[in-house]
């Protein structure tokens, strides 16, 4: 198979992308190749891509003698268990013929609405708020109302004295949400359960993916670059008390989330999708805002009848959107102080991180930090960097 070069379209067999190399549509094509097999084929044009659509080098990576020696690595925090996790017992078996899924139908039509939790095992704020709405019995007005269980498998092996080892089972669940990989031979605990649940995502019109963050930060919404998925994610922030940032990213290369499966993330349909990170693990704050979003995103759906949350409007959310990903080379990147989400850096170059002999500065000014992973593996990602953009 011919390797494109940097002058001519894309074009990927599986997924009829013509485009040109650096877009979104040639990532997508890169990822599809890559799952398909053609890794090599996907690193190149993954490659290509980000040399010419999102350099680092020299823009905000920069390799120099510094003059500032790099702080000591950041201490892990400590894993407080405030919120042990919920007994879902009563609800594993679901009520509609697949575990951990509860359906419910109303007599006048209406949106399918989704809320799902769980899918990372250690993130229970979410699972939380999911079963108390199971306990009190609430159930749609109009319409059809979906509540979702995902990982029960890695939620089952959550162990307090070893909080984080129950991420997930075999693979990350939030990087699987493609067609052509369900439909694929790829096996993994994670990979049977989204099959199990895909046929319900098919036919969902909105959905809210419930999560939280290891690091201490206050929440925010995550969604794709549409239209939609941002009006969504803006109109459920505005409506709270103290409105969480609000962050537009395309996703991560490894695959798509939930939020970036097709349905949600295509401007062809009308269905849309935001992910609400909650706050901090195990912390009863975080439980709080899972609660009061999972109930809000049902008012607005039209599925409960609504109540008002502020007494007086409160000003529109910060928004932001992601222009730089970056991942850390070597096993020493650390941070110059610890950042938080949604921390803003408001000089451009300024230095951020060290990554081994590379500094990591800001591109632009008044640029975001968006879910800074303050002790990220090699190969991984330690932050994402971000412009400041308007609400809806």
């Amino acid at each position: 198979m011919q390797l494109p070069c940097l002058h001519r379209p894309l074009y990927c067999p599986f997924m009829g992308v013509g485009t040109c190399l650096g877009s979104h549509a040639a990532k997508e094509a890169a990822r599809c190749c890559r799952w398909r097999g053609y890794a090599t084929r996907a690193r190149h044009i993954m490659s290509c891509a980000s040399r010419r659509h999102n350099p680092e080098r020299g823009l905000i990576r920069v390799r120099t003698l510094s003059e500032t020696l790099p702080p000591p690595q950041t201490q892990l925090p400590h894993f407080r268990i405030a919120v042990p996790p919920p007994d879902l017992s009563p609800w594993e078996a679901g009520n509609c013929g697949i575990p951990g899924v509860h359906h419910f139908e109303a007599g006048q039509p209406g949106p399918h609405v989704a809320l799902t939790a769980l899918m990372h095992g250690n993130e229970y704020s979410g699972a939380c708020a999911l079963a108390d709405l199971l306990t009190r019995a609430i159930r749609p007005q109009r319409g059809r109302l979906s509540l979702i269980f995902l990982n029960l498998e890695a939620f089952s092996r959550f162990d307090p004295q070893k909080p984080t080892l129950s991420r997930f089972v075999e693979e990350d669940m939030n990087r699987l949400w493609c067609a052509d990989l369900v439909r694929s031979n790829h096996s993994s605990v994670e990979m049977e359960r989204v099959r199990q649940v895909f046929p319900i995502m098919e036919t969902v019109d909105a959905l809210l993916d419930l999560h939280s963050m290891l690091w201490p930060s206050p929440p925010a919404y995550l969604c794709g670059l549409t239209e939609k998925s941002h009006a969504l994610a803006c109109t459920l922030s505005a409506a709270q008390p103290k409105p969480p940032l609000v962050v537009q990213d395309g996703g991560h290369e490894e695959g798509p989330r939930l939020i970036d499966y097709e349905r949600f993330a295509s401007n062809r349909t009308a269905a849309t999708a935001c992910l609400l990170e909650a706050g901090q693990h195990w912390l009863p704050e975080s439980v709080t805002t899972a609660r009061i979003t999972a109930q809000l995103f049902l008012e607005q759906m039209g599925l409960l009848p609504p109540r008002t949350l502020c007494a007086t409007p409160p000003a529109p959310p910060r928004c932001a959107v992601v222009t730089h990903t970056v991942q850390a080379h070597s096993s020493r990147f650390v941070f110059t102080r610890a950042f938080r989400n949604g921390d803003v850096v408001k000089k451009a170059g300024s230095l951020v991180a060290f990554d081994g002999p590379d500094e990591i500065r800001t591109p632009y000014g008044n640029c975001v930090l968006v879910l800074p992973n303050l002790r990220p593996m090699r190969g991984h990602t330690a932050v994402r960097l971000a412009r400041l953009g308007e609400a809806v």
